[in-house]
């Protein structure tokens, strides 16, 4: 089993910086692929970014902006996001897929954090 918990959100003005982390319990990142979604109100979850140990995935909406990391000895995924949008605006949750593969679809992934805030003002 595997527990996440997101932190880092908060509210930022438009053209800013956050680094939203993700802390894993359980177990090892070893063999999981670990991904950042976001939902904002009324609308699905969607892709943000993802990883493995040789791979990086971004949605095209934020690629050139947002860099998903980890640091494996501490078991921590880091999403650092600068030029920040007005439609960035969401909440965001850190997932992990139990497999080496990258998906970038949300039921591709087994466990899933709480969420964090995201708000970025005009």
């Amino acid at each position: 089993q595997v527990q996440l918990v997101e932190s880092g959100g908060g509210l930022v003005q438009a053209g800013g910086s956050l680094r939203l982390s993700c802390a894993a319990s359980g177990r090892t990142f070893s063999g999981y692929a670990m991904g950042w979604f976001r939902q904002a109100p009324g609308k699905e979850r969607e892709f943000v970014a993802a990883m493995s140990d040789v791979v990086t995935y971004y949605a095209d909406s934020v690629k050139g902006r947002f860099t998903i990391s980890s640091d494996n000895a501490k078991n921590m995924v880091y999403l650092q996001m600068n030029s920040l949008k007005p439609e960035d605006t969401a909440v965001y949750f850190c997932a992990a897929r139990q497999s080496i593969v990258v998906v970038t679809t949300r039921h591709g992934y087994n466990y899933w954090g709480q969420g964090t805030q995201v708000t970025v003002s005009s």
